[in-house]
């Protein structure tokens, strides 16, 4: 009988692959799809080459490239960094947050609005589980959302809904469900 994990690597495998081959959309590459999708859910401190080099496991050259096509599309825009000259700040243009509504990636949160909220719930979970396991291997960050950070202090006494004591700076609460380079698990 074959081996179980043989059989779920399959199912992973086959599943990229067809998320890879839908991503393949509006003159788009998949890589570009994935940039495009982490500007939209990283949060003000995340929003650098460097975080997203980090997040995407790319070559600084092949993010420089993606973020250089991007631009030229009118997709994303990349400005100087007020704390940090040297560093460009990239954000989605308004044209890329009209884009980013297009998503391939949709018909796979459609999929997935198919299935019982539970089966949804542990598969979340499991995947999250598997990927965080698969970055260890690899020696690379996990990433996650800034809520569950140990940094991540929830109603701070400045009068801000929520604060970070790793970087010393207030947040909001769309920065709470962000994405963010310097999150540690709680």
């Amino acid at each position: 009988m074959p081996d179980k994990r043989d059989y779920t690597a399959a199912l992973l495998e086959r599943t990229g692959r067809l998320l890879t081959t839908e991503a393949h959309a509006e003159g788009l590459l998949p890589v570009q799809w994935e940039v495009l999708r982490y500007l939209d859910r990283a949060n003000r401190f995340s929003l650098s080459a460097a975080a997203l080099t980090a997040y995407l496991g790319l070559t600084k050259g092949t993010v420089s490239q993606t973020l250089n096509t991007l631009e030229t599309k009118g997709l994303i825009r990349k400005r100087v960094d007020n704390h940090d000259r040297r560093s460009k700040r990239l954000s989605l243009t308004a044209r890329g947050r009209r884009l980013i509504q297009k998503d391939p990636l949709n018909a796979t949160r459609d999929a997935l609005a198919r299935m019982a909220s539970q089966t949804r719930d542990e598969l979340n979970d499991s995947l999250e589980e598997f990927l965080t396991a698969r970055l260890i291997l690899q020696g690379r960050k996990a990433f996650g959302q800034c809520r569950d950070c140990r940094y991540f202090a929830p109603q701070h006494e400045q009068g801000t809904p929520h604060f970070c004591r790793l970087l010393d700076e207030p947040l909001t609460a769309n920065d709470s469900e962000a994405i963010c380079f310097e999150q540690e698990p709680a």
